[in-house]
């Protein structure tokens, strides 16, 4: 019997709204599991949730790609759409600001993480996140 190998990959096309973050959060975690990196679950679950937030609040239309990849040292996700609008990483908020804040977590919770212009208009917000040498994952295609 041959093994069924693991997806590499997740792509997802959507128009979010303000409850959309618990369902990507769902198959985000599903992924890490099945690829061996649950350690790296509430980083991923917690800078998606700010990103897809940032669509929910920026983008018109809300509509945005999910793209989950699996590297050998951990994971890269995506999140894109179609405004040309690049994200501000604001580091001069009030205590009592309820906005702002999603790139800062981002960056505090990442390994890394950029935006990527996309050449027929819009973005690509990015990151990675690597997981611990000792995972029994690495090395696992």
């Amino acid at each position: 019997m041959l093994a069924v190998p693991h997806r590499q990959q997740y792509v997802m096309q959507l128009t979010v709204g303000e409850h959309s973050a618990r369902h990507i959060r769902r198959i985000v975690r599903s992924f890490l599991l099945e690829w061996g990196m649950p350690e790296l679950s509430d980083a991923v679950e917690l800078a998606v949730t700010e990103l897809v937030a940032n669509v929910v609040r920026h983008v018109p239309d809300r509509r945005c790609g999910l793209l989950l990849l699996r590297r050998t040292a951990g994971v890269r996700v995506e999140v894109s759409d179609s405004s040309s609008q690049l994200p501000d990483l604001h580091t001069d908020f009030d205590a009592e600001s309820e906005s702002g804040r999603g790139l800062v977590i981002l960056d505090a919770v990442t390994d890394k993480w950029g935006v990527t212009r996309a050449s027929g208009g819009g973005k690509a917000v990015w990151f990675e996140c690597l997981a611990p040498p000792t995972s029994p994952s690495r090395g696992h295609f």
